[in-house]
Protein backbone atom coordinates (compact mmCIF):
# COMPACT_ATOMS: atom_id res chain seq x y z
CA UNK A 1 0.00 0.00 0.00
CA UNK A 2 2.50 2.52 1.08
CA UNK A 3 3.97 2.01 -2.71
CA UNK A 4 0.50 2.84 -4.12
CA UNK A 5 0.68 5.96 -1.46
CA UNK A 6 3.97 7.31 -3.07
CA UNK A 7 2.94 7.14 -6.42
CA UNK A 8 0.44 9.26 -6.07
CA UNK A 9 2.00 11.81 -3.29
CA UNK A 10 4.98 11.78 -5.77
CA UNK A 11 2.53 13.62 -8.10
CA UNK A 12 1.14 15.60 -5.28
CA UNK A 13 4.88 17.17 -4.92
CA UNK A 14 5.48 17.49 -8.81
CA UNK A 15 1.91 19.62 -8.80
CA UNK A 16 3.07 21.37 -5.56
CA UNK A 17 6.37 22.48 -7.26
CA UNK A 18 4.25 25.10 -9.80
CA UNK A 19 3.06 26.53 -6.82
CA UNK A 20 6.79 27.68 -5.54
CA UNK A 21 7.23 31.88 -5.29
CA UNK A 22 3.58 32.38 -5.72
CA UNK A 23 2.18 31.61 -2.58
CA UNK A 24 3.19 34.26 -0.55
CA UNK A 25 3.93 32.82 3.58
CA UNK A 26 1.96 29.94 2.66
CA UNK A 27 2.85 26.08 2.37
CA UNK A 28 2.90 25.14 -1.62
CA UNK A 29 1.12 21.82 -1.17
CA UNK A 30 -0.11 19.69 -3.94
CA UNK A 31 -3.74 17.55 -4.01
CA UNK A 32 -4.58 14.67 -6.24
CA UNK A 33 -7.50 12.94 -5.80
CA UNK A 34 -8.43 9.15 -7.21
CA UNK A 35 -11.16 7.09 -7.40
CA UNK A 36 -10.82 3.09 -8.67
CA UNK A 37 -7.38 3.86 -9.48
CA UNK A 38 -7.86 7.03 -11.48
CA UNK A 39 -6.98 10.22 -11.01
CA UNK A 40 -9.94 12.46 -11.61
CA UNK A 41 -8.43 15.86 -10.34
CA UNK A 42 -5.36 17.51 -9.40
CA UNK A 43 -4.46 20.62 -7.62
CA UNK A 44 -2.23 22.87 -5.93
CA UNK A 45 -1.95 26.18 -3.78
CA UNK A 46 -2.68 29.17 -5.23
CA UNK A 47 -1.75 32.88 -4.11
CA UNK A 48 -2.18 33.97 -0.67
CA UNK A 49 -5.71 34.57 -0.06
CA UNK A 50 -7.02 31.78 -2.30
CA UNK A 51 -7.65 28.54 -2.38
CA UNK A 52 -5.20 25.75 -0.69
CA UNK A 53 -4.27 22.44 -3.19
CA UNK A 54 -7.12 20.47 -1.47
CA UNK A 55 -9.83 23.00 -2.20
CA UNK A 56 -8.59 23.48 -5.61
CA UNK A 57 -8.62 19.92 -6.74
CA UNK A 58 -11.66 19.12 -4.93
CA UNK A 59 -13.66 21.72 -7.26
CA UNK A 60 -12.10 20.32 -10.31
CA UNK A 61 -13.32 17.25 -8.81
CA UNK A 62 -16.54 18.05 -8.38
CA UNK A 63 -19.18 15.38 -7.35
CA UNK A 64 -16.90 12.40 -8.48
CA UNK A 65 -14.67 13.00 -5.37
CA UNK A 66 -17.71 11.41 -3.33
CA UNK A 67 -15.98 7.99 -1.96
CA UNK A 68 -12.56 8.93 -3.40
CA UNK A 69 -9.13 9.25 -1.88
CA UNK A 70 -7.40 12.55 -1.54
CA UNK A 71 -3.39 12.32 -1.79
CA UNK A 72 -1.57 15.60 -0.20
CA UNK A 73 1.21 16.47 0.87
CA UNK A 74 0.87 18.38 3.81
CA UNK A 75 -1.54 18.30 6.81
CA UNK A 76 -4.68 20.16 5.68
CA UNK A 77 -5.71 22.87 7.62
CA UNK A 78 -8.64 22.99 10.01
CA UNK A 79 -8.63 26.60 11.00
CA UNK A 80 -9.94 30.00 9.66
CA UNK A 81 -7.30 32.05 8.07
CA UNK A 82 -7.67 34.06 4.25
CA UNK A 83 -9.36 30.76 3.55
CA UNK A 84 -11.96 28.72 5.09
CA UNK A 85 -11.03 25.31 6.90
CA UNK A 86 -9.54 22.63 4.46
CA UNK A 87 -10.88 19.79 6.32
CA UNK A 88 -14.50 21.23 6.20
CA UNK A 89 -14.34 21.05 2.19
CA UNK A 90 -12.81 17.58 2.36
CA UNK A 91 -15.51 16.26 4.71
CA UNK A 92 -18.20 18.14 2.40
CA UNK A 93 -16.96 16.37 -0.76
CA UNK A 94 -17.48 12.93 0.81
CA UNK A 95 -13.70 11.99 0.29
CA UNK A 96 -13.30 8.61 1.77
CA UNK A 97 -9.58 8.58 2.91
CA UNK A 98 -6.91 11.07 2.94
CA UNK A 99 -3.37 10.21 2.95
CA UNK A 100 -0.56 13.14 3.42
CA UNK A 101 3.00 13.38 3.14
CA UNK A 102 4.00 15.10 6.43
CA UNK A 103 2.31 16.65 9.35
CA UNK A 104 1.59 20.15 9.65
CA UNK A 105 3.93 21.56 12.35
CA UNK A 106 2.08 25.15 12.36
CA UNK A 107 0.42 24.80 16.24
CA UNK A 108 -2.90 25.80 14.33
CA UNK A 109 -2.96 22.12 12.29
CA UNK A 110 -0.38 20.03 14.14
CA UNK A 111 -2.67 17.19 14.37
CA UNK A 112 -6.00 18.72 14.66
CA UNK A 113 -6.48 18.54 11.13
CA UNK A 114 -6.10 15.09 11.51
CA UNK A 115 -8.29 14.33 14.15
CA UNK A 116 -11.03 16.50 12.71
CA UNK A 117 -11.49 13.97 9.54
CA UNK A 118 -10.93 11.35 11.33
CA UNK A 119 -13.79 12.62 13.33
CA UNK A 120 -15.90 12.47 10.75
CA UNK A 121 -15.16 8.98 9.51
CA UNK A 122 -12.74 9.53 7.14
CA UNK A 123 -9.53 7.19 6.87
CA UNK A 124 -5.92 9.08 7.43
CA UNK A 125 -2.92 7.89 6.77
CA UNK A 126 0.48 10.16 6.82
CA UNK A 127 4.46 9.42 7.08
CA UNK A 128 5.78 9.58 3.29
CA UNK A 129 8.00 11.16 1.15
CA UNK A 130 8.67 12.99 4.64
CA UNK A 131 12.11 13.76 3.48
CA UNK A 132 11.30 15.00 0.21
CA UNK A 133 8.22 17.33 1.21
CA UNK A 134 10.10 18.82 4.47
CA UNK A 135 13.05 20.11 1.69
CA UNK A 136 10.26 21.42 -0.43
CA UNK A 137 8.44 23.20 1.91
CA UNK A 138 12.10 23.72 4.18
CA UNK A 139 11.24 27.91 3.90
CA UNK A 140 7.84 27.37 5.77
CA UNK A 141 8.66 24.67 8.29
CA UNK A 142 11.84 26.95 9.12
CA UNK A 143 9.15 29.78 9.53
CA UNK A 144 7.13 27.81 11.22
CA UNK A 145 9.25 26.22 14.24
CA UNK A 146 12.17 28.85 14.19
CA UNK A 147 9.84 31.50 14.00
CA UNK A 148 12.17 33.86 12.07
CA UNK A 149 13.54 33.90 8.06
CA UNK A 150 14.70 30.45 5.74
CA UNK A 151 18.25 31.83 5.15
CA UNK A 152 20.37 30.81 1.84
CA UNK A 153 23.98 31.61 1.22
CA UNK A 154 25.10 32.09 -2.25
CA UNK A 155 28.19 32.68 -3.94
CA UNK A 156 30.39 32.36 -6.83
CA UNK A 157 33.62 30.89 -6.90
CA UNK A 158 36.12 29.39 -9.04
CA UNK A 159 37.55 26.35 -8.87
CA UNK A 160 40.30 27.06 -6.16
CA UNK A 161 37.89 28.87 -4.38
CA UNK A 162 38.34 32.60 -4.94
CA UNK A 163 35.67 35.37 -5.45
CA UNK A 164 38.19 37.15 -7.55
CA UNK A 165 41.61 37.49 -9.06
CA UNK A 166 44.45 39.34 -7.07
CA UNK A 167 43.53 42.53 -8.66
CA UNK A 168 39.74 41.84 -7.23
CA UNK A 169 38.42 41.61 -10.39
CA UNK A 170 35.85 39.08 -10.88
CA UNK A 171 33.29 39.75 -13.52
CA UNK A 172 32.46 36.96 -14.61
CA UNK A 173 33.81 33.72 -12.73
CA UNK A 174 30.48 32.22 -13.90
CA UNK A 175 28.62 31.82 -16.94
CA UNK A 176 25.87 33.59 -18.48
CA UNK A 177 23.74 30.18 -17.82
CA UNK A 178 24.84 30.55 -14.25
CA UNK A 179 23.96 33.98 -13.48
CA UNK A 180 20.73 33.94 -15.00
CA UNK A 181 20.22 30.62 -12.48
CA UNK A 182 20.87 33.25 -10.00
CA UNK A 183 18.35 35.61 -11.17
CA UNK A 184 15.68 32.94 -10.88
CA UNK A 185 17.08 31.67 -7.42
CA UNK A 186 16.45 35.63 -6.50
CA UNK A 187 12.89 35.53 -7.84
CA UNK A 188 11.79 32.77 -5.36
CA UNK A 189 12.98 34.47 -1.80
CA UNK A 190 11.09 37.95 -0.07
CA UNK A 191 14.64 39.34 0.38
CA UNK A 192 18.30 39.57 -1.09
CA UNK A 193 20.52 41.13 1.55
CA UNK A 194 24.35 42.53 1.22
CA UNK A 195 26.47 45.37 2.57
CA UNK A 196 26.95 48.67 1.93
CA UNK A 197 30.98 47.93 0.99
CA UNK A 198 30.05 44.99 -1.30
CA UNK A 199 27.29 47.37 -3.02
CA UNK A 200 30.04 49.91 -3.52
CA UNK A 201 32.71 47.74 -5.01
CA UNK A 202 30.66 45.59 -7.31
CA UNK A 203 27.83 48.43 -7.56
CA UNK A 204 25.40 45.46 -7.44
CA UNK A 205 21.80 46.28 -7.55
CA UNK A 206 20.64 43.30 -5.96
CA UNK A 207 17.34 42.90 -8.02
CA UNK A 208 15.79 40.20 -10.33
CA UNK A 209 16.69 40.90 -14.14
CA UNK A 210 15.52 38.50 -16.93
CA UNK A 211 12.67 36.06 -15.14
CA UNK A 212 9.45 36.40 -16.66
CA UNK A 213 6.92 38.23 -14.04
CA UNK A 214 9.02 38.39 -11.81
CA UNK A 215 8.10 39.71 -8.07
CA UNK A 216 10.92 41.82 -7.42
CA UNK A 217 12.37 41.26 -3.69
CA UNK A 218 13.09 43.92 -0.71
CA UNK A 219 16.80 44.61 -1.05
CA UNK A 220 18.34 45.31 2.22
CA UNK A 221 21.76 46.57 3.52
CA UNK A 222 23.17 46.26 6.55
CA UNK A 223 25.63 49.25 6.81
CA UNK A 224 26.48 50.41 10.13
CA UNK A 225 27.46 53.93 9.43
CA UNK A 226 25.72 54.64 5.80
CA UNK A 227 28.59 54.43 3.95
CA UNK A 228 26.43 53.36 0.48
CA UNK A 229 27.11 55.87 -2.37
CA UNK A 230 24.42 57.76 -3.12
CA UNK A 231 25.60 57.28 -6.76
CA UNK A 232 25.51 53.78 -6.36
CA UNK A 233 23.09 51.91 -8.99
CA UNK A 234 21.02 50.56 -5.83
CA UNK A 235 20.37 53.91 -4.52
CA UNK A 236 19.85 55.26 -7.73
CA UNK A 237 16.94 52.77 -8.17
CA UNK A 238 15.34 53.13 -5.04
CA UNK A 239 12.41 54.29 -6.38
CA UNK A 240 11.97 51.58 -8.48
CA UNK A 241 12.96 49.05 -6.36
CA UNK A 242 11.94 48.41 -2.40
CA UNK A 243 14.92 49.00 -0.66
CA UNK A 244 15.44 49.05 3.42
CA UNK A 245 19.00 49.61 5.09
CA UNK A 246 19.86 49.01 8.53
CA UNK A 247 22.42 51.29 10.30
CA UNK A 248 23.51 51.38 13.99
CA UNK A 249 25.03 55.28 14.26
CA UNK A 250 25.73 56.78 11.50
CA UNK A 251 26.60 61.09 10.55
CA UNK A 252 23.34 63.07 10.00
CA UNK A 253 24.66 63.94 6.48
CA UNK A 254 24.79 60.75 5.38
CA UNK A 255 21.04 59.56 6.86
CA UNK A 256 19.51 62.80 5.12
CA UNK A 257 21.15 62.13 1.50
CA UNK A 258 20.10 58.68 1.74
CA UNK A 259 16.26 60.40 2.72
CA UNK A 260 15.48 61.80 0.02
CA UNK A 261 15.92 58.86 -2.18
CA UNK A 262 13.11 56.99 -0.74
CA UNK A 263 14.77 54.02 0.61
CA UNK A 264 13.88 52.72 4.16
CA UNK A 265 16.39 53.19 6.78
CA UNK A 266 16.42 51.25 10.46
CA UNK A 267 18.84 51.73 13.15
CA UNK A 268 19.42 48.63 15.16
CA UNK A 269 21.04 47.58 18.13
CA UNK A 270 24.94 46.20 17.40
CA UNK A 271 27.23 43.69 19.40
CA UNK A 272 30.79 42.71 19.62
CA UNK A 273 30.20 40.84 16.15
CA UNK A 274 28.99 43.95 14.50
CA UNK A 275 25.20 45.21 14.03
CA UNK A 276 22.83 42.29 16.16
CA UNK A 277 22.26 39.81 13.37
CA UNK A 278 19.44 37.95 15.64
CA UNK A 279 17.36 41.30 15.67
CA UNK A 280 17.66 42.23 12.37
CA UNK A 281 16.21 38.50 11.04
CA UNK A 282 13.40 39.38 13.53
CA UNK A 283 12.76 42.66 12.08
CA UNK A 284 12.40 41.15 8.67
CA UNK A 285 10.20 38.47 9.85
CA UNK A 286 7.75 40.33 11.49
CA UNK A 287 7.26 43.17 8.27
CA UNK A 288 6.36 39.41 6.24
CA UNK A 289 10.14 38.47 5.19
CA UNK A 290 9.88 34.72 4.95
CA UNK A 291 13.19 33.78 2.86
CA UNK A 292 16.57 35.63 2.41
CA UNK A 293 18.83 35.14 0.15
CA UNK A 294 22.61 36.52 1.27
CA UNK A 295 24.98 37.72 -1.15
CA UNK A 296 27.68 39.69 0.33
CA UNK A 297 31.39 39.03 1.14
CA UNK A 298 34.12 38.20 3.74
CA UNK A 299 32.82 40.17 6.31
CA UNK A 300 29.24 39.55 6.31
CA UNK A 301 28.80 36.09 5.10
CA UNK A 302 31.35 34.89 7.78
CA UNK A 303 29.26 36.94 10.44
CA UNK A 304 26.29 34.85 9.74
CA UNK A 305 27.81 31.55 8.91
CA UNK A 306 29.68 31.92 12.41
CA UNK A 307 26.31 32.61 14.35
CA UNK A 308 25.15 30.08 12.72
CA UNK A 309 22.47 31.86 11.11
CA UNK A 310 22.49 30.32 7.52
CA UNK A 311 20.01 27.68 6.42
CA UNK A 312 21.13 26.56 3.29
CA UNK A 313 24.42 27.26 1.04
CA UNK A 314 24.71 27.79 -2.81
CA UNK A 315 27.66 27.77 -4.56
CA UNK A 316 28.26 28.21 -8.11
CA UNK A 317 32.00 27.47 -9.31
CA UNK A 318 32.99 28.13 -12.82
CA UNK A 319 35.14 26.99 -15.16
CA UNK A 320 38.72 28.32 -14.37
CA UNK A 321 40.86 28.57 -11.71
CA UNK A 322 42.67 32.17 -10.11
CA UNK A 323 45.00 31.58 -7.67
CA UNK A 324 46.19 34.26 -4.74
CA UNK A 325 44.51 34.93 -1.41
CA UNK A 326 40.80 36.22 -2.19
CA UNK A 327 39.37 33.57 0.01
CA UNK A 328 35.67 33.99 0.56
CA UNK A 329 35.51 33.21 4.24
CA UNK A 330 38.57 34.61 5.59
CA UNK A 331 37.19 35.72 8.66
CA UNK A 332 35.65 32.86 9.76
CA UNK A 333 36.93 32.04 12.86
CA UNK A 334 38.09 28.32 12.29
CA UNK A 335 41.63 28.02 13.64
CA UNK A 336 41.14 24.52 13.67
CA UNK A 337 40.07 21.00 10.97
CA UNK A 338 38.01 19.82 14.28
CA UNK A 339 35.90 23.08 13.77
CA UNK A 340 34.82 22.93 10.44
CA UNK A 341 31.67 22.78 9.23
CA UNK A 342 30.26 20.07 7.81
CA UNK A 343 27.29 19.16 5.35
CA UNK A 344 24.61 16.66 6.11
CA UNK A 345 23.54 16.58 2.38
CA UNK A 346 24.70 17.93 -0.93
CA UNK A 347 23.13 18.09 -4.17
CA UNK A 348 24.86 19.17 -7.61
CA UNK A 349 24.02 20.36 -10.50
CA UNK A 350 25.82 21.30 -14.22
CA UNK A 351 25.46 24.08 -15.69
CA UNK A 352 27.46 24.06 -18.91
CA UNK A 353 31.00 23.91 -17.87
CA UNK A 354 29.68 25.61 -14.50
CA UNK A 355 28.76 23.55 -11.16
CA UNK A 356 25.99 24.41 -8.99
CA UNK A 357 26.68 22.69 -5.53
CA UNK A 358 23.80 23.60 -2.53
CA UNK A 359 24.53 21.59 0.93
CA UNK A 360 22.74 21.86 3.97
CA UNK A 361 24.46 22.25 7.50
Amino acid sequence: MSTINEKYLKLAVREAEKSRGHTGSNPFVGAIVVKDGEIIARGRTQAMGKDHAEVDALKKAGAAARGATLYVSLEPCCHYGKTPPCTDAIIAAGIRKVVAGIQDPNPKVNGKGFQALREHGITVECGFLQKEISRQNEIYLTNITQQRPFVIWKTALSLDGKYAAQDGSSQWITSDASRREVHKIRAQVDAILSSGRTVNLDNAMLNVRGVSKARQPLRVLLDSRLRVSPLSDFVRSAKEYPSLIFYHAAPLKNILSLDITGIEMQQVPSNDQGLDLQYILNSLYVRGVRSILIEAGDTLSSSFIAQKLIDKYIIFYGDLLLGGDKAILKSLPISNISQAIRFSEISYKKIGNNLMLTAYP
